[in-house]
């Protein structure tokens, strides 16, 4: 039987047309099974793609399943930015003041502001320093000496990122790593711009490496932005409000946009939809 669901492909956190970060967005997906969903996702080829379905939980909008072209997430940035704006688009209706997403990790909040969309940032399941070992492994991934590290951190809200601050803004773009040693890592970068030199339109550029496969960058990050943002924030290295650039070794121009409000912080950026239309099964 074949099934036709609407289809949607969005641009999140892009500065300018088709350089953010594309995602795909199967509508109404509730008849689909496990197998089906990891075949398109598989087909769409994208980092991810995710497939919007019914709530279960009560305090919940809509419920959201993210995939890789490998593997299920239990959450993702870029992909609930993505989602929350096209379940608005398609006629959503929050219950209160913001949008409720369901998703494998549990209940993410969503607001929209001036055109932009913002999650607020999950619990960090690990933080703290970084074991020895570990930050070897990771210098060995990015082909970094241990002097070229200003801190490190766990940063990790699921997938498992490991945070490591350079000076600036040129040795992160700098980086050219190893990913033979990368596998079994997420690596995130972050180093500050330099007004001088790299001008005021954000103030830290961060790169995500990511060890799945044979390893690949991501080119703008919800996720790790996120858990950054939180160490940064907290531990009074980066300010209550600032802009993060990300995508800038790959050709593409994400901003994202990160908010301390009270207890919690904001991970947003504009989310465009690029290509509408209908799916279909077989």
């Amino acid at each position: 039987m074949t099934i036709e669901l609407a289809f949607h492909q969005v641009d999140v956190f892009a500065a300018s047309p088709f350089k953010g970060n594309p995602l795909a967005v199967v509508v109404g997906a509730d008849g689909l099974t496990d197998v089906q969903m990891t075949v398109i996702a598989n087909w769409t080829n994208l980092s991810e793609t995710t497939f919007l379905l019914k709530p279960t939980h009560p305090d919940a909008d809509y419920r959201v399943r993210i995939f890789t072209p490998q593997s299920e997430l239990p959450f993702a940035g870029h992909p609930t930015l993505g989602t929350a704006h096209v379940w608005l688009t398609c006629g959503g209706v929050p219950r209160g003041s913001v949008v409720v997403q369901e998703c494998p990790a549990g209940l993410v909040r969503v607001r929209t502001d001036g055109g932009r969309v913002a999650f607020a940032a999950p619990p960090l399941v690990r933080s703290g320093s970084v074991e020895p070992a570990d930050l070897l492994k990771a210098m060995a991934a990015l082909r970094l000496a241990p002097e070229a590290v200003v801190a490190a951190q766990w940063c990790d809200n699921s997938p498992g990122w490991l945070g490591v601050q350079l000076r600036s803004r040129a040795e992160v773009l700098s980086i050219r790593p190893n990913y033979q040693a990368l596998v079994g890592q997420n690596l995130g970068v972050v180093g500050a711009w330099d007004p001088a030199f790299d001008g005021s339109e954000a103030q830290f550029e961060l790169r995500a490496f990511v060890g799945a496969e044979n390893g690949f960058e991501d080119p703008v990050t919800g996720s790790l932005n996120a858990s950054i943002a939180q160490w940064l924030i907290g531990a009074g290295i980066a300010p209550a409000q600032y802009v993060a650039s990300q995508g800038t070794t790959m050709g593409r121009e994400g901003r994202v946009i990160l908010e301390q409000s009270g207890s919690d912080i904001w991970v947003g950026g504009r989310v465009v939809t690029r290509i509408s239309g209908i799916i279909r099964t077989e």
